[in-house]
């Protein structure tokens, strides 16, 4: 008989720990709150804001970064000496930087030019390198190139985010949501709104559903620019678009990891009225949220809408993704707006009026 033995004990005890590390981080975090928006009670309507930007990193893709590192670990892709590498608009980047730091490794984030200060900030503050690209498209041949340049591991968001994490539960961000909302006056959401950037929150959120047998409806938000709404629309999943100017969500592509499959509805938002919500969820709760929250928000109000003309009472939940204080020179200057075009005031005046209506 021959064989060949390529087992190596210090490797093994290394990922143990490794492994130990990334798990003893969720350990020490209780749950993310989620929070009441007030609703005039006479709707019999409930909108829930799942406040993601309290994890350790700051946002949701802190769950994507555990995930993705227990992935690749359990996987055999990461090892004492692999340099990992990630293309990512921002948020992702940060968190992959806290974990590599957290299990002693390098990392490489490959990211558009145009990412905000803060988060690159970020990523250097964890120990991380940022790669800047002029043209987006690139952000994953760059990657590749880096990864094997180095040795080292590209994590790859885009293609891994809806397999890395276990949608049956195991503490996922579906079974959170409702587990939270067992108490309350409508259990099961009517809606859970969610925006895609990756694909992997709709597709471990809409699997779930379907698993527990849940009569929940899964809508799925797109800014402008992305390609996302109209391959859905379409069936065409060969679609590409400009790139979207919300950070965190919205692809020039549609990505290996957004399952069309489980979206009751998709939404698209404009730009301007993102950043509109955004503004106005800190006015009507005092919380600082960043872009993407805002298009979350701006497509729950027109599903609320919805629900109150028809005489319908429910509930429905959506993310607070991440923090205002990311986008302080971008969404949060009316100059950085005015340069683009932004008009944020017809909308801001329409979301003002929406809590006086019905």
């Amino acid at each position: 008989m021959k064989h060949v033995d390529r087992h190596d004990p210090e490797t093994r005890r290394w990922v143990t720990e490794a492994i130990r590390r990334v798990e003893a981080d969720a350990h020490r975090s209780c749950d993310t709150h989620l929070h009441v928006f007030p609703l005039p009670t006479r709707w019999g309507l409930n909108l829930y804001l799942k406040d993601e930007s309290v994890h350790p990193t700051g946002s949701l893709k802190h769950r994507l970064a555990r995930s993705l590192f227990l992935y690749g670990l359990a996987g055999g892709w990461i090892g004492p000496s692999t340099t990992v590498v990630e293309a990512s608009s921002g948020s992702t980047a940060v968190s992959e930087a806290y974990f590599a730091r957290l299990v002693g490794l390098p990392f490489i984030a490959v990211m558009p030019a145009s990412t905000s200060p803060e988060k690159i900030a970020l990523i250097e503050f964890y120990g991380g390198k940022c790669h800047l690209v002029e043209n987006p498209g690139t952000i994953y041949e760059e990657s590749r190139r880096l990864a094997a340049e180095t040795g080292g591991h590209f994590m790859d968001q885009f293609t891994y985010a809806e397999r890395a994490t276990d949608w049956r539960g195991n503490n996922n961000i579906a079974e959170s949501i409702f587990t939270q909302m067992q108490l309350e006056p409508h259990p099961e959401p009517a809606w859970i709104v969610v925006g895609a950037g990756t694909g992997g929150t709709s597709a471990t959120i809409g699997r779930y559903i379907r698993y527990r047998r849940h009569p929940t409806r899964l809508a799925v938000v797109d800014p402008e620019g992305s390609a996302f709404y109209s391959s859905w629309c379409s069936g065409d999943d060969t679609v590409t678009a400009p790139g979207s100017r919300i950070e965190g969500i919205g692809r020039p592509r549609v990505e290996p990891s957004f399952m069309p499959t489980v979206i009751d509805r998709m939404v698209q938002v404009p730009d301007a009225r993102s950043i509109a919500a955004m503004r106005w969820v800190r006015e009507v709760t005092g919380r600082d949220v960043g872009g993407s929250t805002g298009t979350n928000v701006a497509a729950a109000v027109e599903i609320l809408r919805e629900m109150r003309d028809a005489g319908e009472q429910g509930s429905v939940v959506t993310l607070i993704c991440d923090g205002g204080e990311r986008y302080r020179g971008s969404y949060d200057d009316d100059t950085w707006l005015a340069d683009r075009g932004l008009d944020i005031a017809p909308h801001l005046e329409d979301l003002r009026a929406f809590l006086g209506e019905g």
